[in-house]
C-alpha cells in the first residue's frame, strides 16, 4: 500500500473540496471546523492510502487555483504590480501594518492558538486558508526529534556547534554542519535499507565533494560509485578520499596499501529522458569501460593511477569520462567481491561516534586493477541522492522504476524551480548540457510525473511557486519573531524595482543580486549601488516624495511575503504527491519521511521506496527512529 508519512496532527484525509473557500463567510467557515474536527478524529492515523493521496493532491490544487496567485508574485513587484490591492480588503485591513513577530504567531506558527491573541477579529476566509494550509502538508518534523522540535540545532551539536558528536572526526573534516547532520542521518536510512533488501551496492546521483559516498563507504561498508557532472567537485572529492585513506592507515598505525572500499567516482551526465534499454546496452559495453580512477596508497602519499583490466594504458589512450552517462556510471558497482580485490578486507562499524575498524594484513603486491565485472541483471544497487537537484531527482525516479536492476532508491530532492514543466522546458538558471538533444524530442518533464496529477485542473506550478517552495521557512518564522532588521530589505528592492522601471520600462526583474548588509544601509546608498549593477546611472536623481510612502509600507510588504510561504509547503507536498503516485502507477509502494531537522536542512524530506516485496513503512519509526542523545 502506498503511505506517506503523516503526523498525528496533520492527517488530510476526506477532507472537504477547499475550492469553496471563497463562497461566503458561512461555508466558510464551514470548512475550517470540518478540517479541525477531522484532526481531532483521525489523530492515530500517519500514513495516507493511495486513495487519500490522490484526494490530498486534489485538494491542494483546488486551494491553489484560488489563491496560488499569492505564490505566484515577485515581491520586487510588490509596488509596480501592486500587489498589496490583490488580497481581499477584509485581509488588508485584518494584516495591514502587523508587526513581525505578530506574523510569525498568528500566520506561520502551527501551535495551539488557543492562548493566542489577534489585534484584530480576522475573516473567517483568512483563517479558514490558515489552517488549511498547515493542514494539507506533510510534517517536517522528524519522528525522533517530536519533543525537541523548538531546538534550533540537533542534539548532536548542542555540545559543539560546529562539530557532531554523532560523526566520527574522519567524516567532519571539510565537512560544514549542516552536511555533517544530512550525511549521518542519510547515511543510517541507505545502511538500514541495504540490510533489508540484502544489497550493498549503492550509486550517489550528484554525489559533489563525496561527503556521503564516502561516508556509505567507509563509515557503513557499502560498494559506492559516486556519479558528479563536476569535474572540478570529482577531483576534490578524490583528494577528500585520499585524505581519509591516509588518516585511516595513520590511526590503525598500519600501512594497509589499497583501500577495498573507497568510493568510486564517475564524471558523467544524467540524461533525464534516457531509456534503460540504451543505458543496459551500455552497461554491456567494454568499451565505455577502459579507464578508470583507482586510489593506491603507499606510505604517506597517495597516486591515482588510469588502469585498464589488464593493467596500465597509456593516458592518451583513456576515453574522456564525461561522455559517460549514468548507465556506464552504473557498472562501476560490479567492481566488488573482497577475493577479486588486490587490497585488504575491511570492515568499518560507526555507532554514536565511536570508530572501529579490522584490517586484514594482506599487502598490496601489484597496482594493476581487478578485472573488470560485466553488469549483468544480478548487479543490483540502491540509488541516492542528497538534494538533487531540479529534474535530476525526477530522472532518479524514472530510472529506478523502468531498471530492473536498481532495487530501492532514497531521494532528497531541492530546486523545485529548476523542474522542467511543460510550459517551461527551459527553466532559468539551468546551464544547457554539452549533450546534444532534441527538445523537440522532450516529451517528459520534472514536474508533473504522475497521470493523475497531470490531469488535475489547477495543477500547474509557475516557477516562482516553485521557487518559493524551497524557502527555509522555519529560518524566515525566526527573523519575524525577532523583528528582524533584514526584513526591510524586501521593501528596498521593491522599490528600487520602480525606480528602475522609471528609468528603462524594459527591465523587468533585473538581476541585481545580493547587496552586502542592505538593511543597514539608507535606500540612497542601496538604490545607487543596485542601479550600478544593473547597468544604470548610479547617480541619477531620485523621486522622495514617491520613494518615502512606499518606504513606510515595508511591514505590508513583508505580510505578503509571509502569506506566500504559507502557501510554500502546500507547492512542496504537491511536486511530492506527484512523485509518489507516479511511483504507484508503476506498481511500486514509497515513504515519505522527515529525516533532517528542518531548522538545520529546510529541504529534509526523503523519498523511500523499494522493489521485491521489500516494505519501507517500518523506516518511519523503527529504522531511524535514533535518538540523538
Amino acid at each position: 500500500m502506498l503511505s506517506g508519512a503523516i503526523s498525528s496532527n496533520h492527517n488530510p484525509c476526506f477532507w472537504a473540496p477547499f475550492v469553496y473557500l471563497w463562497h461566503g463567510i458561512l461555508g466558510t467557515f464551514i470548512v475550517a471546523v470540518n478540517v479541525i474536527s477531522r484532526i481531532n478524529v483521525m489523530c492515530s492515523i500517519k500514513t495516507l492510502t493511495l486513495t487519500q493521496q490522490k484526494q490530498l493532491a486534489a485538494n491542494i490544487t483546488q486551494v491553489l487555483s484560488v489563491y496560488g496567485f499569492i505564490a505566484d508574485s515577485y515581491i520586487i513587484e510588490f509596488f509596480t504590480n501592486r500587489l498589496w490591492e490583490k488580497l481581499p480588503h477584509s485581509w488588508r485591513e485584518a494584516l495591514s501594518d502587523l508587526p513581525p513577530p505578530y506574523l510569525a504567531d498568528q500566520l506561520l506558527s502551527k501551535e495551539n492558538g488557543n492562548k493566542r491573541s489577534y489585534r484584530s477579529v480576522w475573516p473567517l476566509s483568512l483563517l479558514a486558508l490558515k489552517v488549511t494550509a498547515h493542514c494539507l502538508t506533510f510534517p517536517r518534523t522528524p519522528f525522533h526529534d517530536a519533543t525537541k522540535e523548538k531546538q534550533k540545532r540537533p542534539e548532536e551539536f548542542q555540545e559543539n556547534h560546529c562539530q557532531s558528536s554523532m560523526l566520527d572526526p574522519l567524516f567532519r573534516k571539510h565537512v560544514k554542519p549542516k552536511k555533517q547532520h544530512e550525511i549521518r542521518r542519510l547515511g543510517q536510512l541507505v545502511k538500514t535499507l541495504s540490510d533489508k533488501t540484502g544489497c550493498d551496492r549503492v550509486v550517489d546521483i550528484g554525489s559533489g565533494q563525496g561527503h556521503l559516498s564516502r561516508f556509505l563507504a567507509f563509515g557503513c561498508g557499502l560498494s559506492v560509485t559516486a556519479v558528479e557532472a563536476d569535474n572540478h567537485l570529482v577531483e576534490m572529492a578524490e583528494k577528500f578520499d585520499h585524505d581519509l585513506i591516509y588518516m585511516l592507515e595513520k590511526k590503525a598505525n598500519v600501512n594497509i596499501g589499497c583501500s577495498t572500499n573507497p568510493p568510486r567516482h564517475v564524471i558523467a551526465w544524467i540524461n533525464p529522458k534516457a531509456l534503460w534499454e540504451d543505458l543496459v546496452k551500455q552497461l554491456s559495453d567494454e568499451s565505455f569501460l577502459k579507464g578508470r580512477s583507482y586510489a593506491c596508497c603507499q606510505g604517506d602519499s597517495c597516486k591515482t593511477e588510469k588502469l585498464q583490466s589488464n593493467g596500465k594504458i597509456p593516458e592518451d589512450q583513456i576515453p574522456d569520462l564525461r561522455s559517460l552517462e549514468i548507465g556506464a556510471a552504473l557498472s562501476f558497482v560490479g567492481e566488488h567481491g573482497s577475493s577479486n580485490q588486490c587490497a585488504l578486507g575491511r570492515a568499518v562499524n560507526f555507532s554514536h561516534g565511536s570508530f572501529q575498524h579490522a584490517l586484514n594484513p594482506t599487502s598490496c603486491s601489484s597496482h594493476s586493477a581487478p578485472p573488470l565485472v560485466p553488469f549483468l541483471p544480478e548487479n543490483r544497487c540502491i540509488l541516492t541522492g542528497l538534494h538533487a537537484c531540479g529534474d535530476l531527482s525526477a530522472a532518479m525516479l524514472r530510472h529506478f522504476v523502468r531498471c530492473p536492476d536498481i532495487i530501492a532508491i532514497t531521494s532528497v530532492a531541492c530546486c523545485y524551480m529548476k523542474l522542467t514543466t511543460i510550459e517551461m522546458p527551459e527553466p532559468p538558471g539551468v546551464l544547457p548540457s554539452s549533450h546534444s538533444r532534441e527538445s523537440s524530442d522532450l516529451t517528459e518533464y520534472g514536474y508533473p510525473l504522475s497521470s493523475w496529477v497531470a490531469q488535475l485542473p489547477g495543477h500547474k506550478l509557475s516557477y516562482k511557486a516553485r521557487e518559493v517552495a524551497c524557502h527555509a521557512i522555519e529560518d524566515y518564522t525566526e527573523r519575524l519573531k525577532g523583528d528582524s532588521s533584514i526584513l526591510k530589505t524586501h521593501c528596498y528592492r521593491a522599490v528600487l524595482e520602480t525606480v528602475i522601471r522609471g528609468i528603462d520600462p524594459s527591465m523587468i526583474r533585473a538581476g541585481v543580486q545580493t547587496i552586502k548588509k542592505a538593511h543597514v544601509l539608507p535606500f540612497k546608498e542601496y538604490a545607487r549601488q543596485g542601479l550600478a549593477r544593473v547597468g544604470l546611472d548610479p547617480e541619477v536623481l531620485l523621486d522622495e516624495l514617491s520613494i518615502e510612502p512606499r518606504l513606510s509600507q515595508h511591514q505590508n510588504v513583508v505580510v505578503f511575503f509571509t502569506l506566500s510561504l504559507l502557501l510554500a509547503p502546500l507547492v512542496e507536498t504537491l511536486i511530492l504527491l506527484d512523485r509518489m503516485i507516479f511511483l504507484h502507477e508503476h506498481g511500486f509502494s514509497s515513504d515519505l519521511i522527515p529525516l533532517f531537522k528542518p531548522q538545520f536542512s529546510p529541504r529534509n524530506l526523503v523519498l523511500v521506496a523499494a522493489k521485491a516485496g521489500v516494505q519501507t513503512g517500518y523506516l518511519l519509526e523503527q529504522g531511524l527512529d535514533v535518538k540523538d542523545d
